[in-house]
């Protein structure tokens, strides 16, 4: 099996923080369900695309969502449900529904003791439950209950089934691996405990031959089922393999599959060798561990889940193929197919039930059954009805032949021998030997209409020989007997109830056999078609021209005969009704048979003889109703219903017997009347009844039981069957004996029963007149056999030749001849055996008595057999006659081949060669080509065996014949006149071939070209001429379409890929539906609707718009017709199918006919068309202005204005101004005139128009005109001057004014104008407008540079704050300064403002400081100028500079670099200020999480941090802050300081490891303010680097767990309990973001689960003298606080040093710091010395302590 990647279902989560928990797979294949760490479960389809999801719920719902987790799943074996096992001590059931979609709810939920860890689901009401406690439980789903089924003590860590889930394998975490069994299947494997594995088995597989288990130490066993070690896969010393975390079996329980790190093992199981090989592994990179995985029940695929949340979809096979398209064929494993339909997506899976190799698959009677061989079984399948069979097979060689024809059971055939196997059964049914393959001449019936009290009905019809049929009946085993025919058997077919057999023979005899009482009845005499109507006992035959129906099998002879024209195809029966299918040559015709009559067969089987009554009675009689009548009294009177048995007879006419049953009813009911009971068992009736059926004996033992012997006598009386009545008497000794025999006799003479009469004469001893009274009745060969018989009477010649005159007569010669030669009259008697042709005894007598006769003799016999055509017997004759042309003859009419051709060696005579040539003949159909030649050269006739061999095909032969014989030439003109002959008989093949044997295949082409078989001429020139392939397809198609074979000819036109020739063709002969057929295929939609097009052009009229219509092209045709200037066509169509579009067409036709400069015609169409300003606008455009004025006001006279405009413009464009405005003033459009006078600039024209006809618009050009004359520059400004002058002049100083400030020529000039225009407003304008005036001016003379001009013009309105403005605009600050003074003291504030914001926005620091300092600052901080920030304000006071380097650490701070900040402190000091205290808390912070800072090169910055919280502590203590909450927050995160700058500098000395180990654990009881992840991480690894496994495993583990909570967003669900009693806390802040990285934590993570496997570590913290955690300062069970030593932080127990400030240090740890310092001179640990003597105060002297 191989493992191919399909796709990713679920991409990797992001973090890595979405482990796959469990998944699995629906026993129906079509869904697939996985969930993850966040408890929802996903549901794909078999695609693998996700359809639905639904959310898990907790057992309390008050724990919360992450209270629980999901452990494992299994849908159940109905795929309606799923069952999800839960950490939180439940399992719930969730029924999902059996579509998508479907509402899902809470089924069932069984509450547990302990974690459920797995789950499987391998029945249907049963769930089987692992327990975190070690118990194996039950769960009924139909009960609501669970149970235990096994308990151990160790935790269940997995939990598998055996193929057929009948078995279940759990394992626990001790190793321990245990079987249970809820049935064994016969296997006798014991259940409880199978093996201990060394290591727990996470990974367990139960495979179809053993159980394979992986685990921890990355090794896979394969045990034995009673739990031997059989293999062992050893990949420890693989250091890229991990621990194997799963497996998985597959549904064969052929290949198990291991999931590890980053890989996938495969091991298969090899029958053959009877062990497991592992094959190539899987490796995914970044896969990382696969924690689930699932297979998909059919075997075809297989998921895995990742570690990281990751979802993988793998094919599994060994291979797979395509069968014709319709079916996929996968080979999952050696015993394992999957065979899935492509067309309905149905599957089937073949499976060996013992394991073996399936071989090739084979898909065979009309793609529905499947055939497989093993090397011990065959497998067979029914694809329809997914019955599967495996039955014991030996090899074969694959010789088999199988037929599918009955849709029970498969017929097999292998050397001879007939095998049944039954579809769903794993026996084979039956099997017997025949040599007769053909399925018309096997019959089976396996319970199709069961019989009356048959359990099984099951019997197989054969044929032993041609002319033998056998019948078995299957399901017991035994013959039921055998049937012999005279003629050769062709057809047979048992009915659906086995009781009725119909076989035909080679003369078309069809006849019919009862099985239990062996009658056989002809049915016809010639039948060409015969069939059982399905379900039922109706037969449906054709003889001849008549179709026969037998309603009634019952009644062979009353059939009903319909005359038809045709031959029954077949026989269809549905939806109640049952026709025949007649094929009447080209059309075919169905006959409905009566259903009623089918039907009362059903009621017969079912025994409802009332019912059959009742539905004859509704019937009109004839041949059908007869025979159901007599089937019916029959059956009724089997079973005792004697009056319907009675209808019967009474429907039928039978009178007698009608009225013999009402005696026999009347004499039950006198029975039943007299003694009670049933009437029926009494001796007389049933006597009668026997008597009715014909059973005289029954009815004479009825009687004489009773001792009833006159009755008896009596009855046989009436019957006139004497001889009974007369042996009833003698047996009882009657004495009315003699009377009976002479009565007897009498009868027989007056009856003229002389033959009878003779028999009694002979038993009575009088011979002679027994031989007269068969000489009397005719039959003399009795009398002669009498005679012969007794010596006395041959004696008697008279008699003998009366009695041999009679058998001449009568032509038994052979008789008369006896009789003759008993008397030694030879010569008649020779004569009469002639005559009788008894040759025999002829020979034998003239042997003795004739010998020259026994030569002729022998002849007349030869020529007797011959008329007798036996052909066999009369060669040796004919030999023994010397008639040896008669013998050779005789023997190729008997077709004794080998004898005549050793007869004809004999001859010399030449006219026995033309036999040669017959017998050849012979050989040739045989195939037994070889000897044939032989024969036809004997005979002469080479050319005939050239021809034999060129029939057959052999080529070679033939050819090396005629060259043998012939010469090149001849051989040429041979085959060519052969060839020639062959297509004169139509042979073209052999023709072909001849042609192609002498390498002529142009004469080839030519012949087929000739007989019109075009398809052979291309086929031949693709062969021999490719280039010319295309060609000649074009070619063929144009004789084709020449011979109007249009069809063939398109066929040709695309074969030479010129479809457009095609659709041109169909066209031309107006074949439009194949021409759109042809267009639609290849030319694409836009050919499509064109030649649709021309299909309606060609209809035209209402034909045509029926047509573009159906297409929805009506629209597209009337636009194509425009387009194409058919607008003749296009009104038509627009008429009769789309009036709206009527004015378009007239429309597009104005269009064209403007274009075509038919101005008339086009302005009529427009008009037609709804559109007259269409023509007015055509008319403009052609500048036919009278004729434009005409239409426009004619028919839009909302047009005529726009004429006289277009003309208007035209005439100003010819310079005609007057003209011009006298059209635009009559179309009353003054505006458009003086706009037209304005674009000419003619102002004096345009002001007045304006003036005269537009007053209101005068100042609004005067205006314009100004504007113009201002972007005229120079002399637009000159005009300005001169207009406002005269303005001036006239008093006009408002529109004076107006004009001066519209001058703009940058020049001196602008300048005094606008001076002018102030001067002027302040003289002669009131104080506002004069303001205004002002404001507009005095920002312009600002521009210009002219501050004091604008300013003095300010101070004239009295606008001082605007004259200040001007002059600090000018940056004159002196005069802003004097005018504020003088003018508005409060403007003096304002102006010192806004020179500070002037030197700031200059950049000018130093000038401003000398103004203000503060603002001077602050705008070095806002310019990140600290350096000279921090310098200017270090000449200020100190909370200046310390405002300033707050300010500067915080933004340090922000755009984290800590350590700089942290300089700022080192360097400027840290006071005691509340407001910095944050800043404080965050340098901390920040500092504690920087990466990397845990080695000596780390030491400086733990060493500062320390030293400012030491000054900062300091300073507070001195301060009102001290002893406050702060103060007591700054001394722990200095102590914290001290003990990683300590650890630092440890580090740097190899021998104070220990010490640096000892200070990262007890910084773990300051985890509230160190990151946890940060101080578990640290204490593991120093923990795990000096070897301390136990608390390195513990810290690790934790650090673990911390990883897993910060990516779920809470520490909630934390296990605290290895840290109970000791003091490192519970409630830690959660780390925004985790320290290490993920492959450091997988590092960690791969340690951790190594370490747990190592039974000799005890996964505890160690403990001291106290009995408590030996780093915990308070004795929890004492309550005592130690102090802290100030070098390892570990408590200071006993032998302890005391500092003068109260704290402490173990003497002995404290002694080897102060050793290593000395001999390593390391600096940094002279610099912690140096700070525990600050700190702690006199420090003790430096020498060592041994006390």
């Amino acid at each position: 099996m191989q493992l191919k990647h399909m796709k990713t279902l679920l991409p990797p989560q992001e973090g890595g923080a979405g482990k796959v928990t469990c998944s699995a797979w629906s026993p129906n294949n079509m869904r697939f369900a996985v969930c993850t760490v966040d408890r929802v479960v996903l549901l794909y389809d078999e695609q693998g695309e996700r359809r639905d999801k639904f959310s898990t719920k907790p057992a309390d719902a008050k724990f919360g969502k992450q209270s629980y987790t999901v452990t494992d799943m299994a849908f159940s074996p109905d795929s309606t449900r799923i069952a999800i096992a839960q950490s939180d001590n439940i399992v719930y059931v969730y029924k999902i529904g059996a579509e998508w979609g479907d509402k899902k709810s809470i089924c069932n939920k069984f509450l547990q003791n302990s974690a459920v860890t797995r789950l499987l689901w391998p029945a249907e009401n049963a769930i089987v439950l692992g327990l975190a406690d070690g118990k194996v439980r039950l769960a009924n789903t139909q009960t609501n209950k669970s149970s235990t089924l096994f308990g151990t003590e160790s935790y269940v860590v997995s939990l598998t089934s055996n193929a057929s889930g009948k078995g279940v394998l759990s394992g626990h975490a001790n190793g321990t691996v245990v079987r249970y069994f809820f049935d064994d299947e016969g296997s006798g494997d014991s259940q409880g405990k199978v093996l201990v594995h060394p290591c727990p088995p996470y990974a367990l597989g139960w495979g179809l031959n053993g159980i394979l288990v992986g685990g921890c130490d990355r090794r896979i066993v394969a045990y034995s089922r009673e739990g031997l070690v059989l293999q062992t896969f050893d990949h420890s010393r693989d250091p890229s393999e991990r621990d194997f975390t799963t497996a998985v079996t597959s549904p064969s329980g052929q290949s198990v599959v291991f999931g590890s790190y980053d890989r996938l093992r495969v091991f298969n199981w090899a029958p053959r060798r009877g062990v497991w090989d592992e094959a190539k592994p899987k490796d995914i990179t970044n896969l990382y561990s696969i924690t689930s995985l699932s297979w998909k029940r059919d075997g075809s695929k297989l998921c895995a889940g990742t570690l990281c949340g990751a979802v993988e979809l793998f094919d599994c096979c060994l291979r797979r193929s395509i069968y014709k398209n319709k079916f996929e064929i996968t080979y999952e494993g050696l015993s394992q197919v999957l065979v899935r339909n492509l067309s309905s997506g149905s599957r089937v899976i073949l499976k060996s039930g013992y394991g073996y190799e399936i071989e090739e698959v084979k898909i065979m009677g009309q793609d529905r059954y499947l055939v497989s061989h093993t090397s011990d079984t065959l497998l067979l399948a029914d694809l329809l009805h997914n019955k599967l069979s495996e039955v014991p097979w030996p090899g074969s060689g694959g010789n088999e032949k199988f037929f599918f024809e009955n849709e029970s059971v498969c017929l097999i055939f292998n050397a001879g021998e007939l095998s049944l196997v039954e579809y769903g059964n794993n026996q084979v049914l039956g099997s017997v030997r025949t040599d007769f393959m053909n399925p018309h001449l096997i019959s089976v019936c396996l319970n199709e209409r069961k019989l009356r009290g048959a359990e099984d009905n099951k019997k197989l019809a054969y044929l032993i020989d041609l002319k033998t049929i056998a019948i078995v009946d299957l399901s017991r085993g035994y013959s039921l007997g055998t049937i012999s025919h005279d003629s050769k058997i062709d057809w047979l077919e048992l009915n659906k109830t086995g009781r009725k057999l119909l076989f035909r023979d080679k003369k078309l005899r069809l006849l019919l056999l009862d099985l239990a009482s062996g009658l056989r009845t002809t049915l016809l005499g010639f039948c060409s078609f015969v069939q059982w109507v399905p379900g039922s006992d109706v037969v449906v035959a054709q003889n001849r021209g008549n179709l026969c129906v037998w309603y009634n099998i019952e009644s062979p002879d009353s059939a009903t005969m319909l005359p038809i024209k045709g031959d029954i195809v077949e026989i269809e029966r549905v939806d109640g009704k049952t026709n025949v299918v007649i094929s009447e040559g080209l059309n075919t015709v169905t006959f409905v048979l009566d259903e009623g009559l089918i039907e009362f067969g059903t009621a017969i089987d079912d025994g409802d003889y009332e019912r059959a009554t009742a539905f004859l009675e509704s019937l009109e009689m004839c041949p059908e109703t007869e025979a159901m009548w007599k089937t019916l009294s029959k059956l009724s009177l089997e079973e005792r219903q004697l009056h319907i048995t009675q209808r019967c007879c009474a429907a039928l006419g039978d009178v007698s017997t009608a009225r013999f049953l009402q005696q026999i009813n009347q004499t039950v009911e006198a029975v039943e009347q007299e003694a009670g009971g049933d009437g029926t068992l009494h001796y007389k009736v049933q006597a009668q009844i026997a008597a009715l059926n014909k059973d005289f004996k029954l009815a004479e033992r009825f009687y004489l039981e009773q001792n009833a012997v006159d009755e008896a006598i009596e009855m046989y009386q009436e019957l006139h069957m004497w001889d009974q009545s007369i042996s009833v008497a003698e047996a009882k000794s009657h004495p009315e004996l003699e009377t009976l025999r002479s009565s007897y006799l009498s009868w027989l003479t007056d009856t003229a029963q002389d033959e009878k009469a003779g028999e009694v004469k002979e038993a009575e001893g009088d011979l002679s007149s027994a031989i007269s009274l068969y000489l009397r009745a005719g039959l003399p060969a009795k009398a002669a056999r009498l005679a012969l018989s007794k010596p006395h009477l041959i004696q008697d010649s008279d008699l003998v030749n009366r009695i041999a005159a009679s058998l001449v007569q009568a032509e038994f010669h052979e008789r008369a001849g006896d009789l003759y030669e008993s008397i030694r009259n030879h010569k008649r008697a020779l004569e009469c055996y002639v005559k009788g042709g008894a040759f025999r005894k002829a020979v034998e007598l003239s042997r003795a008595s004739f010998p020259s006769e026994v030569v002729r003799l022998e002849e007349l016999w030869g020529e007797y057999l011959v008329q007798q055509k036996q052909m066999d017997a009369a060669i040796n004759h004919f030999i023994e006659a010397g008639c040896s042309i008669k013998a050779i003859e005789a023997a190729v009419a008997a077709r004794q081949w080998k004898k005549a051709v050793h007869i004809l060696e004999l001859q010399d005579d030449a006219a026995a060669a033309k036999y040669y040539v017959k017998i050849a003949h012979h050989y040739a159909s045989v195939h037994d080509y070889e000897v044939a030649e032989q024969l036809f050269v004997k005979g002469g006739r080479i050319k005939d065996a050239i021809d034999m061999y060129t029939t057959a095909g052999r080529w070679e032969d033939a050819h090396k014949l005629a060259v043998k014989c012939m010469n090149e030439e001849e051989v040429r003109a041979l085959y060519a006149s052969r060839a020639q002959e062959m297509e004169t008989e139509g042979k073209f093949k052999e023709a072909e071939r001849l042609y192609s044997a002498v390498k002529q295949p142009d004469m080839a082409i030519s012949m087929y070209k000739k007989n019109r078989m075009f398809d052979d001429v291309i086929r031949l020139v693709a062969k021999n001429h490719p280039d010319l392939l295309s060609e000649t397809h074009l070619h063929l198609a144009k004789e084709l379409e020449l011979e109007s074979r249009f069809s063939e000819a398109e066929h040709h036109f695309m074969e030479a890929g010129d479809w457009k020739a095609a659709i041109s063709m169909f066209r031309a002969h107006s074949l439009w539906e194949e021409a759109h057929r042809v267009a639609k295929s290849h030319g694409g939609p836009s050919v499509q609707k064109q030649v649709a097009y021309l299909w309606a052009k060609d209809l035209r009229g209402e034909a045509a718009v029926k047509l573009l219509s159906r297409y929805g092209l009506v629209e597209y045709a009337i636009e194509f017709a425009c387009n194409d200037l058919t607008f003749e066509f296009a009104f038509e169509l627009a008429q009769l199918a789309a009036k709206d579009k009527v004015p378009e067409v007239h429309l597009k036709t104005a269009i064209y006919l403007e274009d075509e400069g038919k101005f008339p015609e086009a302005e009529a169409e427009f008009i037609k068309a709804g559109k007259p300003k269409e023509a007015v606008l055509m008319y403009i455009h052609t500048k036919d202005w009278p004729s434009a004025q005409r239409v426009a006001e004619a028919y839009d006279p909302l047009s005529v204005n726009e004429v006289l405009e277009s003309e208007a413009t035209e005439c100003f464009a010819q310079r005609d101004f007057s003209r011009a405005e006298t059209l635009l003033l009559r179309a009353q459009r003054p505006e458009l005139t003086v706009q037209l006078y304005k674009n000419a600039h003619m102002w004096s024209d345009a002001l007045r128009i304006c003036k005269e006809f537009l007053p209101n618009h005068l100042s609004k050009l005067q205006e314009e005109f100004e504007q113009d004359a201002s972007k005229k520059g120079n002399n637009g400004a000159e005009v300005l001057l001169e207009q406002a002058r005269e303005w001036e002049a006239a008093g006009e100083h408002l529109r004076a004014v107006d004009c001066y400030l519209k001058v703009n020529d940058e020049s001196k000039l602008q300048e005094k104008c606008w001076m002018k225009a102030a001067e002027l407003s302040i003289k002669f304008l009131s104080p506002e407008k004069a303001v205004e005036v002002v404001k507009l001016v005095g920002p312009r003379l600002a521009r210009l540079r002219q501050f004091k001009a604008a300013a003095e013009l300010y101070m004239n309105v009295d606008l001082i704050r605007e004259a200040v403005d001007v002059f600090i605009y000018g940056e004159e600050w002196n005069k802003a300064k004097r005018v504020a003074k003088e003018m508005d003291p409060r403007l003096e504030d304002y102006v010192d403002q806004k020179y500070k914001e002037h030197l700031k926005n200059q950049g000018q620091v130093e000038s401003l400081a000398g103004i203000d300092v503060m603002a001077a600052l602050d705008m070095y901080a806002e310019r990140g100028q600290w350096e000279k920030c921090l310098e200017t304000a270090s000449k200020q006071n100190f909370k200046i500079l310390h405002k300033y380097i707050a300010l500067y650490a915080t933004q340090l701070i922000k755009e984290e670099e800590p350590v700089k900040a942290l300089q700022l402190y080192v360097t400027h000091g840290a006071p005691p200020n509340s407001q910095n205290f944050n800043i404080y808390r965050r340098l901390f912070v920040d500092v504690v999480n920087l990466p990397h800072t845990d080695s000596v090169e780390g030491y400086r910055v733990w060493a500062d941090l320390r030293d400012v919280l030491l000054q900062l502590c300091d300073n507070i203590s001195k301060s009102g802050e001290a002893d406050s909450a702060a103060h007591h927050d700054f001394e722990q995160m200095l102590l914290i300081a001290h003990y990683y700058a300590t650890r630092s500098a440890a580090k740097g000395v190899s021998q104070l490891s220990p010490l640096a180990c000892m200070l990262s654990v007890s910084l773990l009881r300051h985890t509230e303010m160190v990151p946890a992840d940060k101080a578990f991480f640290e204490a593991g690894s120093d923990c795990r680097t000096e070897g301390w496994n136990n608390m390195a495993f513990v810290f690790l583990n934790h650090f673990l767990d911390l990883c897993d909570a910060v990516e779920e967003g809470s520490l909630d669900g934390l296990d605290h309990s290895d840290f109970m009693d000791t003091d490192i806390p519970f409630e830690v802040p959660v780390p925004c973001k985790l320290y290490v990285s993920e492959e450091q934590r997988e590092q960690v993570r791969d340690w951790v689960l190594m370490v747990s496997m190592d039974q000799r570590l005890e996964q505890v913290l160690p403990r001291d003298e106290r009995n408590c955690y030996e780093a915990a300062l308070t004795s929890p069970s004492t309550g005592l606080t130690s102090l802290p030593c100030v070098i390892t932080g570990y408590p200071v127990l006993r032998n302890q040093l005391e500092f003068s400030s109260g704290r402490a240090a173990n003497k002995d740890d404290w002694n080897k710091f102060l050793m290593a310092t000395k001999t390593s001179h390391s600096p940094e640990c002279q610099d912690v010395l140096k700070f525990v003597g600050q700190w702690c105060g006199a420090q003790p002297g430096q020498g060592f302590s041994f006390h």
